[in-house]
């Protein structure tokens, strides 16, 4: 359960609002999204707003898409200052704010990197020796990023590729839903690839609930959450293998984790959590003043292990 129940939340509420359900493609992955109808907006126009805010994001932090804001920022010559757009400002200021807090465990920097493994738009690429890896992280690194908020200015210092996919899908799931407040949606589970957002409650009075999900193979407890003005956020293994740099050395982490899901605030902060834990685990106590809310899945000798952070564990009591 959450925390916190807001009676705010319950403003609106109609036992008799059917639930409309709408669904589509974005940043590689699908979007979902279920809602109590009121009012006289037409389901049309919710989809149509919520495919012009997704396209927006992507015009603005794929690294995928080679005219998108990032794309521009990672090609600039060196001491080129880039101007932001409000939304990929506030991403890029959380991140660094996040890289500070974790060590440098999460990095918005870390492009070159995804690119050299292989992770990035230009696919599989050889296994790259110590000397590429070296170069790709001398190169990046959040610590040469400077960014001025109040202008949303950010420089380039020559070389350095941003890749916000640990931060940005999170991000647009909590602009959707600040959306459909915008247009009197106030009652919403929103769903990308996986990172989740519940506002209000259900018709029927309940919050929405959602179940996390196990990886293949891995039998544990089943674990449901009352998304009530909460977001969760999942990174795992399991679904594109092991995909998670630890910016710290330029390889892939190896502390045998599988999954992480973290219930935060916002999506964005569960989503960019959830992989600096993945980087950080098993030695989490940078992350100690955030008291993230946290269930850990790592693969041992003995089977699966499920670890559940103190914060998680009082809000399960």
């Amino acid at each position: 359960m959450p925390p916190v129940i807001d009676p705010a939340a319950m403003a609106g509420h109609d036992p008799a609002a059917p639930v409309i359900a709408l669904a589509g493609a974005t940043m590689g992955t699908a979007w979902r999204v279920l809602y109590a109808a009121r009012g006289s907006v037409t389901p049309g126009r919710v989809r149509a707003a919520i495919e012009g805010r997704l396209a927006d994001l992507v015009a603005q932090m794929s690294h995928w898409e080679a005219s998108s804001t990032l794309s521009r920022f990672n090609r600039a010559a060196p001491g080129e200052w880039a101007a932001l757009e409000p939304d990929f400002a506030r991403v890029v200021g959380a991140g660094l704010k996040l890289a500070r807090q974790s060590g440098g465990a999460f990095d918005p920097a870390i492009g070159r990197l995804t690119d050299l493994w292989g992770f990035g738009p230009q696919g599989a690429a050889p296994l790259p020796s110590p000397e590429a890896v070296g170069a790709a992280r001398a190169a990046g690194g959040w610590q040469r990023l400077d960014f001025n908020a109040e202008q949303r200015r950010l420089h380039q210092p020559g070389g350095l590729s941003l890749d916000l996919s640990g931060i940005a899908k999170g991000y647009a799931v909590d602009a959707v839903a600040d959306l459909l407040a915008a247009m009197g949606i106030r009652h919403c589970l929103i769903e990308i690839g996986g990172e989740l957002v519940g506002r209000g409650l259900r018709p029927d009075g309940d919050p929405w609930w959602v179940d996390l999900e196990n990886p293949p193979g891995v039998t544990l407890p089943p674990l449901r959450i009352a998304l009530h003005q909460i977001a969760v956020a999942t990174s795992g293994s399991y679904v594109r293998g092991a995909h998670s740099i630890d910016p710290r050395t330029g390889y892939a982490a190896t502390n045998r984790v599988v999954s992480v899901s973290v219930i935060a605030a916002t999506a964005m902060e569960a989503d960019a959590l959830a992989t600096a834990i993945t980087i950080l685990y098993p030695d989490l106590t940078p992350l100690d003043p955030l008291r993230p809310a946290a269930r850990i899945v790592t693969a041992e000798a003995q089977g699966p292990v499920e670890m559940i952070t103190p914060l998680l564990d009082a809000m399960m009591r």
